[in-house]
């Protein structure tokens, strides 16, 4: 596996985030996406990731700043290359490039249609908190926070 930081609109960035949207679109077929404006991620500070298999894209995560911590975004596995631990790496991957962005505080959304999304954070040390920004009104979110500093290798 070999992750890499790369434009959030480069060809390969935008066909994982459409298949992510479309998975989202069928979990949730009434609710909003929050998804990234590709064109300014980059110019607010937000960095995307891909993780690669054999040179072959199968998991994706982003971090955005929000006030003074980072959010992590867009966490996806292809479904082919689920089960194998692949969301767990890119999170602990995020997690560090935080840390070397000198965050020590970051938060996430997730859906209450993704449990295994739920249970991904809880597993690893993410305690969840009110919904905050843009998830407030949102009846299915459901926002976790985690400190970084003292539980992530930089």
């Amino acid at each position: 596996m070999t992750f890499r930081i790369e434009r959030a609109n480069s060809t390969t960035a935008q066909k994982m985030i459409a298949a992510l949207d479309a998975e989202l679109l069928e979990r949730y077929p009434a609710e909003s996406i929050y998804g990234i404006e590709a064109e300014k991620f980059e110019v607010t500070g937000g960095v995307f990731v891909i993780g690669y298999d054999d040179n072959a894209p199968v998991v994706c995560g982003a971090l955005r700043p929000y006030k003074t911590a980072i959010e992590i975004k867009r966490m996806y596995v292809i479904p082919s290359h689920r089960g194998r631990g692949l969301a767990r790496r890119m999170l602990d991957f995020l997690e560090a490039e935080a840390v070397k962005r000198r965050y020590s505080h970051a938060v996430l959304e997730t859906g209450t249609r993704q449990p295994e999304a739920i249970s991904l954070y809880r597993s690893c040390g993410w305690m969840e908190i009110e919904r905050f920004g843009p998830y407030v009104n949102e009846p299915t979110s459901v926002c976790f926070e985690k400190r970084l500093a003292a539980t992530t290798q930089s």
